[in-house]
Parts: C-alpha cells; structure tokens; sequence
C-alpha cells in the first residue's frame, strides 16, 4: 500500500519549480474558473512562510494592497492550479516564518536583496560563464567564414556563365 502511495505522490510532484525561499518575492499564476470561463490570475507578493511535505508542500504569499491592507494567500506548490511561479528577487532574510511582517506597513516592511555569490565558488561560476561565452561569439565568426567562401564561389559561377534575365514588364497605372 505505501509504494502505491508513494507512485501516485510522485506523479503529482512537479519539476519545474524554481528554487524558492522564506523573504523571496514571487509571482504566482494561478488558474481560477469563474462559470465556464477559465483564466490566469496573477498574483505577485512576499513568501512568508514556506511548508515543505513532498507533495503537499504549501507557500503563503502576502502583499500590501491600496497601499496598507494586507493580503495573503496559500497556494499548494504540486497543484495543477498553479499554472507557474516566477521569482522576481531574492530576500535576505533570517527567519523561516515571516509573520512580524503582519505588523510592518510601508517601508518597515521592506526585504533587503540577498548579494550575490561571493568566494570560490562564485568564481569558478563566472569563469565557466566566460568560457561558455567566448565559445559562443567564435561560433559565428566559423559561420560568416564559410559563407564569405560561398559568396566568392557563387561570384565566380556567376561569371562564367551569364544568365539571363527575364524582362520585366512596367506595372498597369491606376486610374
């Protein structure tokens, strides 16, 4: 019974999910049906709370409406609901419950960005970057080549062989 559980858990469980965090604010697309009309509503805040348990894992998301009502809102992450969670910045935060942002209103509740990489690893992160990049730009330099060499070739057929060129007669006037 327990792996037939853990199979139908899986099936549910969703890949495309972004790596996110308690301070981080995110945009959640969410599907909502209205009669027999189905659209996406976007929902765009700070995660507050994170709750992992495989695939009943939740987020809840707060944001400040007409600039000092409070709204917060709990999506299931698996759900086939969530059409896509964007994370718009990083929060640099060092709790894991952000519920004293209830009592924060205007700039009080402002989340400093979380800086970026910053050590070993963060250079080897750049240099495979750099890498990736200079192997890009020789890419289209070996293209232009090759076609410079096309162009020559096509010339020199062209001037062995003259076509000829279909005459085009002058375009009927309007009256």
């Amino acid at each position: 019974m327990s792996n037939l559980l853990d199979l139908v858990k899986g099936k549910q469980m969703r890949a495309d999910l972004p790596e996110m965090h308690p301070g981080d604010t995110v945009r959640v697309h969410a599907r909502i049906v209205e009669g027999n009309k189905e659209r996406v509503q976007v929902f765009e805040g700070v995660i507050i709370r994170l709750r992992r348990a495989q695939n009943a894992s939740s987020i809840t998301v707060r944001r400040i409406s007409h600039g000092s009502i409070g709204v917060e809102r709990t999506f299931l992450i698996h759900s086939p609901r969530i059409d896509k969670i964007d994370v718009v910045r990083h929060g640099d935060v060092r709790q894991a419950r952000l519920y004293y942002l209830r009592s924060k209103v205007g700039k009080e509740g402002r989340i400093r960005e979380r800086r970026a990489k910053v050590g070993v690893a963060a250079v080897a992160e750049s240099e495979e970057v750099e890498e990736e990049e200079e192997a890009a730009a020789e890419e289209p330099e070996v293209t232009a080549e090759a076609g410079a060499e096309a162009e020559v070739e096509a010339e020199a057929e062209s001037d062995a062989e003259p076509e000829e060129q279909p005459e085009q007669e002058p375009a009927a006037k309007k009256k």
